[in-house]
């Protein structure tokens, strides 16, 4: 096993190899081997493992230190810490065990970063199944070469594992030597090492080539006359190797499968039309691949008597309106031939379907390099910023063509792109709608009200994005850019916003991998607005004000393709394998639209003049009723009214006036009530809770609690995506329940008054979202009926744990329980005589990523071993028991400092699948109800 910085992901394939590769084979007569043009005879290749055949612990642990906020360079410097004579290397010459390599491995980890770094987690990574995968490029030439009658060999300093197993997670069936460092106590470069493997060969330095990542290694092996290859990424190695051997090593094209079944087309016909179009005359086969990228239009490579073809065609079966336009695609990359754009060279357009059952395209195949993969892993920063800046480039040419000077005057209407667009893909979503998306159904009411006013019409590609461009091998040039499905005249901006989708999608995210849960200042790729400025400089143009629109837009139009895909999937249209699971990121997309049309109406609302906003003032100090503010005392206006002008534009929902009407009604409704009955009883509240009685609840409460509930003014606050079907909630969107929550925020008691207080509400959405159906009957429906109250217990004294990481309470499992152990305070509700359920957050897994460590844990308030210690205030407030607010914090209820100690809870009362930060409950109404709470003040 070897350390690098990083290696060439197997996703970055290299070109067709006869556009690269002019090599001359030859063989020697009466032997199977092979000669190198310069004369040396070649009979073994020795291969290292990490970085060479599998990623390099250097390569993980980058990747690992980014998900796990741990300074980058910690994990290789530490493997590299004491030389020959430090624990990596003991560890690798099998002197310590894996359980003594932790010890000593996390020690220098935490001294050098000055932090604790859970080195377990990274040890389970580098060794798990879904990192240690052979790279298939290496798997293809390690086939081919043993193909032609050479040995290979695996020569690796590697480790045993804690069940006295070796690390070697590859098919030693593959090799004819395996040495290890581990099993012979010998590391690289120690030049024994190389001796042994040589020997058990049975041939002599000059006969064999070796391959590794380390300079040093590759060093010690070449001073034996071992012909040497450094390995920076597998894709360049092999290519290098090829060179010496004289032979391929990569018989597929890149990027290409077998045509899938449902994709199948007629060889024979297909084989008479290209024979006919070409003028040649060949009675060879027609090799057909299908290429695994492209969701909309099956793409197939074709070779034919030594040409090299790409044809794509409409799928198969009934088509949306207007979509697969593959003829557009055929007639814009014809007129941009010559303008400066780089395209591939197009053939013929066919649009008679007998051929091969739909209209289709051929055009030359383009040789070079597709990144799949949008944070370029393998490259260095300075080479992954070239790329984005050709990328830009690029894009800047496609907008800078006169579209009357090669004939494309009439490929679009001119003006009014952007509501066409809306319309268009609001008219293809309905058409592949399978069932109803919150997200999606705000978006299409809200997009045709915020249209920006477009300022120029160019060419636009329509799906600019990095995988639709061919790559230069050698240097960051475009050659070729690929996918004019959705070409058009129109505003420009819309092909820079959708070019920066990645910026915003998570890596994990399986049909367009994104990189936002990376650090692009490591990584070196432009930051979206920088990007954007790049292009608006190159273009000579200024910024535009409502960028969030563009990318609510274009995210909105993924999620439209992404459902279309997902409706193909269903009826066996679609061309990719993985179409079926498209159909759960439609909604997750829909989201991210969702978020920046937030982040556009806010910008919008920034922009106009407002008068006094909606403000009370009232609190509960815990002292003598003379130092309070007035009882009765109140400073509030009624709700501005939406100006003309902003009504007009249809602005994000600032004013009740521009909810919808049942929303609308129900604002007023509770507005009524406010005045009518919680107002008026205030003063008698605030009298109870400056009372001896004070942590009992108050009668009135509950009285004012019944009629909340007749007035349909109860659980207003469950939204709509957590429940969809209006089972346990008034089915109110968040942005709906917002203005609801702000009426509320004016008194102290109306949050519990219509059961809208946390934590119960946040705790209700988690047992909503999570809980069993028994979870839901024990604790969700008292909770609902407003029979019980709960709290929420994640803050701990001896951390700053409002950020959940950090929680130090354990949650250990043992036979039929879980065994709970911590110390929390600040906890909201815990005081309430009412409170039948603690909501606890502990860590059940240290060494999973960091945000994956915690789990929630329903823990009724009679389990054994609870121990309540005190009531806590807050610059004299306290919470006895109802709703007192604390400023700007988030939870009125009751808040104390409690200790648990070897407390157990039945195992079923684990709160779902919820696992890790996402289980925290108070992001959701809790934040609301805080912030409405803080707002009511002056």
């Amino acid at each position: 096993m070897c350390v690098r910085s990083c290696f060439q992901s197997s996703c970055l394939q290299w070109a067709w190899r006869t556009a690269f590769l002019k090599h001359i084979q030859r063989r020697h007569q009466g032997s199977h081997r092979w000669t190198h043009l310069g004369g040396s005879t070649y009979r073994a290749v020795i291969f290292d493992m990490g970085g060479v055949l599998i990623p390099s612990p250097g390569r993980v642990a980058a990747e690992w230190e980014v998900q796990n906020r741990i300074p980058s360079g910690t994990i290789l410097k530490a493997l590299m810490e004491g030389g020959e004579n430090g624990p990596w290397m003991r560890f690798m010459r099998a002197e310590i065990t894996a359980e003594g390599f932790l010890r000593e491995f996390g020690r220098l980890c935490s001294e050098m970063s000055k932090t604790s770094v859970p080195v377990d987690s990274f040890f389970s990574l580098l060794t798990s199944e879904r990192v240690a995968k052979q790279f298939p490029v290496m798997t293809e030439a390690i086939t081919q070469i043993r193909a032609k009658g050479l040995q290979t060999a695996v020569l690796s300093n590697n480790f045993y594992l804690p069940n006295q197993k070796s690390f070697l997670p590859l098919d030693r069936k593959q090799f004819d030597v395996v040495v290890e460092s581990c099993v012979e106590g010998i590391c690289k470069p120690d030049p024994r090492i190389y001796k042994l493997c040589l020997e058990r060969l049975g041939l002599q330095p000059s006969e064999s080539i070796f391959l590794d990542d380390l300079g040093p290694n590759v060093k010690a092996a070449a001073s034996l006359g071992i012909h040497t290859i450094k390995v920076n990424d597998p894709e360049t190695a092999v290519k290098e190797l090829e060179a010496l051997l004289g032979f391929t090593l990569r018989l597929g094209v890149p990027n290409t499968q077998p045509v899938r079944k449902t994709m199948e087309i007629p060889k024979d016909s297909l084989k008479k039309y290209l024979k006919d179009l070409l003028g040649i005359q060949t009675t060879g086969p027609l090799e057909l691949l299908q290429f695994d990228h492209g969701q909309s239009n099956p793409t197939y490579y074709i070779r034919l008597a030594n040409r090299d073809l790409v044809l794509r065609k409409k799928p198969p079966g009934t088509l949306l309106p207007s979509a697969h336009a593959i003829e557009r695609e055929f007639r814009i990359m014809k007129a941009l031939a010559n303008a400066g754009v780089p395209v591939p060279n197009v053939l013929d357009l066919c649009e008679d379907s007998s051929v091969v059952g739909t209209p289709f395209y051929v055009m030359e195949y383009c040789p070079g390099l597709i990144y799949k993969d949008p944070s370029l892993p393998g490259l260095e920063p300075s080479h992954r910023r070239a790329i984005y800046t050709a990328m830009n480039t690029v894009l800047c040419k496609i907008h800078s063509v006169d579209p009357q000077a090669v004939g494309l005057e009439d490929y679009g209407k001119q003006g009014a792109y952007i509501p066409r667009q809306v319309r268009t893909w609001v008219k293809q979503y309905r058409a592949s709608e399978t069932s109803t998306i919150p997200a999606m159904e705000r978006l299409i009411e809200w997009l045709p009200l915020h249209l920006p006013h477009q300022q120029r019409t160019t060419l636009v590609h329509g799906d600019f994005r990095l995988d639709n461009l061919v790559f230069h091998p050698e240097k960051p040039e475009v050659l070729a850019v690929l996918d004019w499905e959705l070409s058009t005249l129109g505003d420009p901006l819309i092909d820079v916003a959708y070019s920066c989708l990645a910026h915003y999608l998570p890596s994990s995210f399986p049909v367009l991998r994104g990189f936002n849960d990376c650090d692009l200042t490591q990584l070196g790729i432009p930051a979206a607005e920088e990007y954007f400025r790049m292009y608006c400089l190159q273009m000579g143009l200024p910024p535009t004000e409502n960028w969030n629109f563009y990318m609510a837009f274009s995210f909105f139009r993924l999620a439209a393709i992404l459902q279309g895909v997902y409706w193909r999937s269903l009826t066996g249209q679609a061309s990719s394998a993985h179409a079926e699971q498209t159909g759960k990121l439609t909604e997750f997309v829909s989201n991210l639209a969702w978020d920046f049309a937030v982040k556009e109406g806010f910008r919008v609302f920034k922009e106009m003049p407002f008068k006094n906003p909606l403000t009370r003032f009232c609190h509960t100090w815990a002292r003598s009723q003379s130092q309070w503010y007035p009882i009765g005392t109140r400073s509030y206006s009624s709700v501005p009214e939406a100006s003309p002008a902003h009504a007009s534009r249809g602005g994000l929902v600032i004013s009740p006036e521009s909810l919808s009407p049942p929303v609308r009604e129900l604002y007023h409704r509770l507005k009524r009530f406010m005045e009518q009955h919680v107002y008026p009883a205030e003063p008698e509240l605030q009298s109870h809770q400056a009372s001896a009685a004070r942590w009992s609840p108050s009668p009135l409460i509950e009285d004012l609690k019944e009629k909340a509930k007749a007035e349909g003014l109860w659980n207003l606050f469950l939204p709509l995506e957590a429940d969809p079907e209006k089972k346990y909630g008034a089915g109110l969107t968040n942005v709906e329940y917002a203005h609801l929550c702000e009426l509320m925020g004016t008194s102290l008691y109306a949050p519990e008054i219509c059961n809208c207080s946390a934590p119960d509400t946040g705790n209700m959405e988690l047992l909503v979202r999570y809980g069993t159906e028994a979870q839901k009957a024990r604790w969700l429906m008292p909770l609902l009926e407003g029979k019980a109250r709960s709290c929420f217990a994640m803050t701990e004294p001896q951390v700053a744990s409002s950020d959940a990481t950090n929680i130090e309470a354990s949650i250990r499992e043992e036979d039929s329980f879980y065994v709970i152990n911590g110390h929390k305070w600040w906890i909201t509700g815990i005081l309430d005589p009412r409170c039948q359920l603690c909501v606890f957050m502990g860590k059940t897994d240290p060494h999973a990523p960091r945000h994956r460590q915690q789990s929630v844990l329903l823990v009724p308030m009679d389990t054994p071993g609870i121990k309540i210690i005190r009531p806590l205030t807050v610059y004299g407030l306290e919470d006895a028991p109802g709703e007192v607010p604390r400023g700007l914090w988030e939870a009125p209820g009751g808040a104390g400092h409690s200790a648990g100690g070897h407390c157990a809870v039945a195992r079923g009362d684990r709160a779902g699948t919820a696992a890790g930060a996402e289980s925290c409950p108070r992001h959701g109404p809790g934040r609301k109800q805080g912030c409405s709470l803080g707002y009511s003040h002056d």
